[in-house]
C-alpha cells in the first residue's frame, strides 16, 4: 500500500519536508550546460584580468590548493605556494598583456576543460626589448561545493621555434 503525504501523521510530515530542506541545500544544484559555460567564461575573464593586473592574490584565489601549471622546457609547477611564488617572480620582472581565445569547452560533471589560443607580450620593468609569444593551451577545471569554479591544471605551448643561444 502506497502512503501519500496526506495520509501520514502530521509529525511525520514536518520531518520528511525538514529532511528533503537539509538534503537540498547541502548539494550543489544542477547547472544547464549554458550556465556552466558562462561561468567558466566569467571565470576566465576574472582569471585573465588578475593576470594583466599582476594582481596574484586573485591569481591564487581562483586556482586549486593542488594547481599544476605544465610549461615549456620546464619541469611541472606543483601546488598552489609553488605557482604563486612563480606568478610573483614573473608580475615583479614584467607587466603582462595577455589575451586569450578558447576553441573548445567541455563540461562533464564537477571537471572540465578548454582548448585554446593564447598571446602574451611581457614588458620587462627594468626596460629592454618586449618579448611576445602566441602558441596553445589547454586548461582543466574543477567544479568547487558552492558550484564556483577553479583551475586545476594549466598546460601551455608556444607556436614559435626555440630561442637559439
Amino acid at each position: 500500500m502506497i502512503k501519500t503525504m496526506k495520509s501520514l501523521p502530521l509529525g511525520t510530515t514536518a520531518c520528511v519536508v525538514i529532511a528533503l530542506a537539509a538534503c537540498s541545500a547541502t548539494r550543489t544544484q544542477p547547472t544547464s550546460a549554458a550556465a556552466d559555460l558562462a561561468a567558466i567564461t566569467a571565470f576566465n575573464t576574472r582569471y585573465l584580468k588578475a593576470i594583466n593586473d599582476g594582481d596574484i592574490a586573485t591569481l591564487s584565489s581562483l586556482t586549486d590548493e593542488d594547481h599544476i601549471m605544465i610549461a615549456p622546457n620546464r619541469p611541472p609547477v606543483v601546488g598552489k605556494a609553488a605557482n604563486d611564488a612563480a606568478n610573483s617572480r614573473g608580475f615583479q620582472q614584467f607587466n603582462i598583456d595577455e589575451t586569450w581565445t578558447p576553441l573548445e569547452t567541455v563540461v562533464d560533471g564537477n571537471l572540465a576543460y578548454q582548448r585554446g589560443t593564447f598571446t602574451v607580450v611581457a614588458s620587462p620593468k627594468a626596460g629592454g626589448a618586449n618579448r611576445t609569444t602566441h602558441g596553445n593551451f589547454l586548461r582543466i577545471y574543477r567544479r568547487q561545493p558552492d558550484g564556483s569554479w577553479r583551475m586545476s591544471r594549466d598546460m601551455f605551448s608556444s607556436d614559435q621555434p626555440p630561442a637559439t643561444n
